[in-house]
């Protein structure tokens, strides 16, 4: 059963969005895990076809362009990882590192389908998830042309302090390491122009930022220069 202690799920997740029961079905099912930083759950180009589902802890999803690792995603407590090769049989399109202590319970592609096959609210969780992904993905693609860099990289900041974020004295400090060619790879730009955007946003008292440490200083001031950016 789900301890007292277990964290809360980041809103609109995958176990967020499945009754409590099924939780505790899924999680009987696999087996539970505590892993380090830096420790890889899935592994781009593999075949094996697992499922993972993230309990505690914070992930970064990259993939290989150009022989060099780019961020893609960061994912929190309560989502699921793996689910694309577990229901194709394909090979795996990212891989998988954990930020820091990271809890994830395994289920094997066989018992995860038939828990499925089962249960279907879950499934329909399932696709939600995949599909609430993909429109994340086609509207990057669109900011990206639409909206200047430094507006692209507020909105990604906003999204990952709501998510990935713990109040400090004088703002939200993002709890994920990101470099600045990680943040370039997100906003679909090049590095020296994420720096150029940063050194706006920090001359506008949005931001302080350290190495590889960001504090949104107001968090309205980003989401109001978000909100009412104009199309380039």
């Amino acid at each position: 059963m789900t301890g007292a202690g277990e964290p809360a799920w980041a809103p609109g997740s995958f176990l967020d969005l499945i009754s409590a029961a099924e939780r505790d079905e899924l999680f009987a099912l696999g087996a539970t895990r505590r892993l380090p930083a830096g420790r890889t759950l899935l592994a781009e180009g593999h075949r094996d076809t697992q499922v993972e589902l993230l309990r505690e802890g914070q992930v970064k999803v990259t993939r290989q362009v150009g022989g060099v690792p780019r961020l893609l995603a960061i994912r929190l407590p309560g989502d699921i990882v793996g689910e694309f090769a577990a229901f194709t049989g394909s090979e795996r399109t990212a891989t998988v590192t954990t930020c820091g202590d990271v809890v994830s319970t395994v289920i094997r592609q066989r018992d995860f389908m038939d828990f499925v096959g089962k249960h279907p609210n879950v499934a329909v969780q399932v696709a939600a998830t995949i599909g609430r992904r993909l429109r994340w993905a086609n509207e990057r693609r669109t900011e990206f042309s639409a909206f200047p860099a430094h507006v692209r990289l507020a909105r990604v900041l906003l999204e990952i302090a709501t998510s990935c974020g713990e109040a400090v004295d004088d703002g939200v400090r993002i709890t994920v390491d990101l470099s600045q060619t990680e943040l370039a790879y997100l906003i679909g730009a090049r590095e020296d122009t994420v720096q150029r955007a940063l050194r706006q946003l920090r001359a506008d008292r949005l931001l302080r930022t350290g190495y590889r440490r960001i504090v949104v200083l107001d968090e309205d001031g980003l989401r109001d220069l978000v909100e009412h950016a104009e199309w380039t």
